[in-house]
């Protein structure tokens, strides 16, 4: 008890020298100090050395509403790859499927049509019918993106829909030619990339594109920088230039290329911006890749290499350390901590010998979402972990 009657300050600082598994065993004394040191200040430094505990770099808290104890606990599974899998739902015909994840609502596209589920707190399982059911194109959906207003996704008709998630509402934007391949939208601002060798900038308030750049390629992956001041674009690298170019939003000038060494077909199939500086890239040459545009000539700064040779179709980050990316063989999901270069744990979702790419994964804090040509599977890692109780 004279432990407690310190002031809080110097308390907080002596628990501050203490690992995970002594503040376990500390707060089991009695149950004044296990009330203290179960508060979120007491475990915050700890979490920021965790993966998917939902502290970023930058110390936000994208989970404030569960404990911080809680979350190392699952983060420790996420670490040691203890999940309890399940397959939440299959179709039959071989799709491209993709996904986007809210909260407790994971939108999924099934063929031409944007389905939206809310997940079940008890499982992560969804719901046994969708409550949306986003729908116009006349072929298949290939990518879509989430706004706080609208729902916009691009199909293989070569038609971008803009749907409002607050009415019945929908909007055609006409441009490409050819199937829309990849989108990216922020604050009122689109860009698509297309099977047409374009990219497009387009705004909510008109249904034919601001701006068109020829790419003199395929367009497989864009992505706008935080600031809204800039935009990448990741071709198939087809032709003799760099997949991967950084654009002036005002301008619509190539600020610059990234990199200069990818071999002929090294495309980009999917990138994430986790700063305005930092963008992670992933496509057909095996590597995720992590470049620094704050750096002139921009270039890249750690690089991790898919052990079995397969392409990475897509990625995520949780902001702070961890990766997962999905390969183009027996649906493998890898987990990566940016501290090292070897993977951490993988996972392999499908035994068919057909086996089928990783389209696209979400993950939570308790939970990835991973979605093959016929299924979607769900990684539970609320699992007992073994040194914090």
């Amino acid at each position: 008890m004279i432990l407690l009657q310190l002031p809080e300050d110097v308390l907080y600082h002596i628990l501050s020298y203490l690992d995970y598994r002594s503040l376990s065993r500390l707060s089991q004394v009695c149950k004044s100090i296990y009330r203290f040191v179960n508060r979120d200040a007491v475990w915050r430094r700890i979490a920021k050395e965790f993966l998917n505990t939902g502290i970023s770099r930058d110390g936000t808290d994208i989970y404030p509403h569960i404990p911080l104890k809680e979350r190392v606990k699952i983060a420790q599974n996420w670490c040691n790859g203890v999940c309890k899998r399940a397959i939440p739902l299959k179709w039959k015909t071989k799709l491209l499927p993709w996904l986007q994840l809210e909260g407790d609502v994971l939108f999924l596209s099934q063929a031409a049509d944007i389905r939206a589920y809310h997940l079940r707190q008890d499982s992560g399982r969804l719901q046994r019918n969708p409550f949306e059911i986003y729908s116009g194109h006349s072929g298949d959906v290939c990518h879509f993106v989430l706004t706080d207003s609208h729902l916009i996704s691009g199909g293989s008709d070569g038609k971008i829909l803009v749907h409002s998630r607050t009415s019945d509402m929908s909007v055609e934007l006409s441009g490409h030619n050819q199937e829309v391949n990849c989108l990216d939208s922020k604050d009122e601002l689109i860009i698509s990339g297309s099977r047409d060798r374009t990219t497009r900038i387009w705004t909510l308030t008109s249904t034919y594109p601001r701006d068109t750049i020829p790419m003199y390629d395929r367009v497989w992956s864009v992505a706008i920088s935080p600031t809204l001041s800039s935009f990448v674009t990741g071709t198939a690298c087809c032709e003799n230039f760099s997949p991967l170019r950084l654009w002036d939003v005002e301008r619509l000038e190539c600020v610059c290329s990234l990199g200069s060494e990818f071999r002929r077909g090294a495309g980009v199939l999917d990138m994430v911006f986790e700063s305005p500086f930092q963008l992670f890239t992933c496509g057909y040459d095996t590597f995720i890749r992590l470049w620094d545009l704050r750096i002139s000539p921009q270039k890249c700064v750690m690089e991790w290499e898919e052990p079995h040779d397969s392409a990475l179709y897509c990625i995520q980050t949780d902001g702070n350390h961890m990766i997962a990316s999905g390969s183009s063989y027996y649906g493998v999901v890898r987990l990566w901590d940016k501290r090292q270069t070897e993977c951490l744990q993988f996972f392999q979702l499908s035994s068919d010998p057909v086996s089928s790419p990783v389209y696209c994964l979400r993950f939570s804090s308790t939970h990835l979402y991973a979605a093959l040509a016929t299924a979607l599977h769900l990684l539970d890692f609320r699992q007992n972990p073994i040194y914090i109780r």
